[in-house]
């Protein structure tokens, strides 16, 4: 009779259980985002034409509607003509292309090594930071022209491929470059490794060798070490001798005191 009501009440124990759980027997966990009780606001999609994504932080390049085409800067005849005249050789009047090329210029001068670089490392670098400027105003007049997007993507990936070898050779150049140029690196982030088992088997047999290696060199390094001793001592005897030949045949000795002396105190410490 009491095993029936200790069952019954077992039961019974159970049927809350399931009532204030909503029919789950183990303890209640949170099932949503609401029972962790955190608002959560989805993150502003970063488009792949920003400055943001690419790292161009903006350069202050002072280029006027009023300033001559590159090629008309330095004629003599615009210095003569009328008002009139000098306004149609003007940015204002040509094609976007003269605007373009000056700004590229000027932004490659903030870097370049000498007045013909276009070959360097820096210079390529500041080039595409001038066509990145004006393909990223591009796209964002024209969101729908896929070769402006993709010429886009390119430039700036040629970009950071050029910003990483930089990087591992001359470290404090990319640095100023990066400085000059007002750019932010952003490296693309690496693959994670795939754990297999050739791949593990490779790093430990590499581990095994190093290992092998140190330890033949550490005992190499003991072994030169007490030969130390001998190698001083015997030094000391040629020095001696071949200064005490210079004397003896009147000649001016290329040994020195100092240098049987030091070679005495090494014999005597390795002696201790």
């Amino acid at each position: 009779m009491n095993v029936m009501i200790d069952g019954y009440k077992q039961m019974a124990r159970m049927a809350s259980i399931l009532l204030k759980n909503g029919g789950n027997p183990s303890r209640k966990y949170a099932t949503s985002i609401a029972d962790y009780k955190i608002t959560w606001v989805e993150p502003k999609k970063v488009p792949y034409w920003s400055s943001e994504r690419s790292g161009d932080q903006g350069i202050k390049i002072d280029v006027k509607s009023s300033n001559f085409g590159n090629s008309y800067n330095e004629l003599s005849e615009l210095k003569d003509a009328n008002d009139t005249v000098k306004k149609m050789f003007t940015l204002q009047f040509l094609p976007r292309k003269e605007t373009t090329i000056i700004r590229r210029e000027k932004i490659m001068a903030l870097v370049k090594r000498h007045k013909l670089d276009d070959k360097s490392s820096e210079a390529k670098i500041a080039k595409m930071t001038s066509d990145i400027y004006q393909l990223q105003k591009d796209v964002l007049k024209q969101p729908t022209n896929k070769v402006i997007r993709i010429k886009l993507l390119e430039t700036i990936d040629k970009r950071k491929k050029i910003l990483k070898l930089l990087r591992e050779k001359d470290y404090r150049r990319f640095e100023w470059v990066l400085e000059k140029l007002n750019l932010v690196y952003k490296p693309t982030p690496e693959l994670p490794l795939k754990i297999n088992r050739e791949t593990s088997l490779e790093r430990l047999t590499e581990k095994h060798c190093n290992e092998l290696v140190q330890e033949k060199l550490d005992a190499y390094k003991t072994e030169l070490k007490q030969l130390q001793k001998d190698f001083y001592i015997e030094k000391m005897k040629k020095l001696m001798f071949i200064r005490e030949e210079e004397l003896a045949c009147g000649l001016q000795p290329s040994v020195s005191e100092e240098d049987i002396a030091y070679a005495k105190q090494k014999a005597n410490e390795y002696q201790t």
